[in-house]
């Protein structure tokens, strides 16, 4: 399908906006291939010609309100920057939920806040679910995990990434927490609990001051957690420690060395 057929009257874009990062409009006229403007209005009445470069740097289309909100962002018909922060946003300030897949990932925006989304009543509701089958959680992740590996009889491996004070730690414990609890492992809160009083150890050497946050993570883990033959939890290893070494020797202004050094 041509550009202008896409661009035209009554189709709403998304166009950069120095406080929002991204606002919405409306076209007002079709769009013609050769043009050098788009003629558009705001949300706020708001009408503007938005420049374009020869026609090749048009702005992204807006999905249609039907869409919005959808738990899977690959349902989405427009996938780019602002309608995946849109869709966020909408089920996060509207809906009041944090998870939400993006095949078979899962995105977690941090309410930085307790909910009451991980008692064993949910932890239960998610056991033998397919995922995709409920909304979308961090439960639904692990089960998939836990299913495939008793399943096929090979490992498996949660990836848990995002920026400092996202929730990483949070989540690795949710997972483990899940785990425990499905396998029916006597030693539950024990393994759990001995996992995460490494964490201080860890975080001491490997945590420091930065100019995001104060207590910035500097390192990555990969930690091994071993079932038996019964699938219960047997015990756990932390097998590798990535240290970001360069800021022992070196720091940026208004930053600081790990705490332990600092100390």
């Amino acid at each position: 399908m041509a550009l202008s057929e896409l661009y035209t009257k009554y189709n709403r874009v998304w166009i950069p906006d120095a406080e929002h990062v991204w606002q919405s409009a409306e076209i007002l006229a079709d769009f013609k291939t050769g043009e050098t403007v788009l003629e558009l209005q705001l949300e706020d009445g708001t009408e503007l010609q938005y420049p374009l470069e020869g026609g090749e740097k048009l702005p992204p289309l807006r999905n249609p309100d039907i869409l919005v909100g959808e738990n899977d962002l690959t349902a989405l018909s427009y996938l780019h920057e602002p309608a995946v922060l849109h869709n966020l946003k909408v089920r996060f300030v509207e809906s009041k939920i944090i998870y939400t897949y993006c095949g078979i990932i899962l995105v977690a925006v941090n309410p930085y806040k307790t909910l009451p989304i991980y008692g064993d009543a949910v932890i239960h509701a998610y056991s033998g679910q397919n995922m995709g089958d409920l909304d979308p959680h961090i439960f639904a992740v692990a089960e998939e995990a836990y299913k495939q590996m008793a399943r096929n009889g090979k490992n498996q491996s949660i990836i848990v990434s995002g920026e400092s004070g996202a929730g990483k730690t949070v989540s690795a414990r949710y997972a483990m927490r899940y785990f425990a609890v499905v396998s029916k492992s006597g030693s539950k809160s024990r393994v759990e609990d001995k996992v995460l009083a490494s964490n201080p150890i860890t975080e001491a050497i490997g945590n420091a001051k930065t100019t995001r946050n104060d207590n910035s993570s500097r390192f990555g883990k990969y930690t091994e957690i071993s079932f038996d033959k019964r699938y219960q939890i047997i015990g756990a290893n932390m097998r590798t420690y990535l240290l970001e070494k360069s800021r022992v020797v070196f720091q940026s202004e208004n930053e600081r060395n790990y705490h332990i050094f600092y100390q």
